[in-house]
């Protein structure tokens, strides 16, 4: 397994049985169901990362350079931000002057940004779009969908527990960015977007 110079985290074995019993670790070594809402909310940031990367090697397909230089590094940031936002779900303490990788108001702005820039030429929707039309398209719908499920889960965390109060507001841009991208790819794909049509 590869080791990241720059980090102190060392993992040299995969597997500890640690967790056969239902039980699992928070970072600090507070022990929880592994059905815990915070156990849930981080798993599930884990899951859209994980889609991230076919989103990436989907990307890395397209053979037209204006597409995938502009987008290939949003996304490789974004997974980088989610593992900071993981981590951030994955321990109770929050404290700012904490040196763990957190999100904060930057990263939000950032995509903020990245929303109006990508969105500001595309034609103006008459309907509801419907996943498809490419791979990368159908990708981003299911980014998009599972970014939704894991803001929808922090939401009811914070009914039980403190949480990062950037958390929240990251995922919802971040649902929105998906959603812009979906469009935007299929645009410079010249690929028709599927409206809803409600009579078929």
């Amino acid at each position: 397994m590869s080791k990241n110079k720059d980090s102190n985290i060392r993992i040299n074995k995969v597997y500890t049985r640690n967790g056969d019993h239902g039980r699992t670790s928070l970072i600090g070594g507070i022990k929880v169901d592994k059905d815990d809402l915070r156990i849930d909310a981080y798993g599930t940031i884990d899951e859209l990362n994980s889609v991230l990367g076919l989103c990436i090697s989907e990307i890395n397909k397209i053979e037209k350079k204006n597409i995938t230089d502009k987008t290939l590094k949003i996304f490789t940031r974004i997974q980088n931000e989610l593992f900071n936002l993981g981590s951030s779900l994955s321990r109770l303490d929050i404290d700012k002057k904490s040196n763990f990788p957190s999100i904060n108001r930057d990263n939000i702005i950032k995509l903020e940004n990245e929303i109006d820039q990508y969105n500001v030429n595309l034609p103006e929707l008459t309907s509801f779009v419907l996943p498809g039309g490419s791979s990368i398209n159908a990708l981003l719908h299911l980014a998009r969908t599972i970014c939704r499920r894991s803001e929808r889960i922090c939401v009811s965390l914070t009914k039980k527990t403190k949480v990062d109060e950037n958390v929240i507001p990251y995922l919802n841009r971040l649902s929105d960015l998906f959603f812009v991208l979906s469009r935007w790819f299929s645009h410079k794909m010249d690929r028709a977007e599927n409206l809803w049509d409600p009579k078929l």
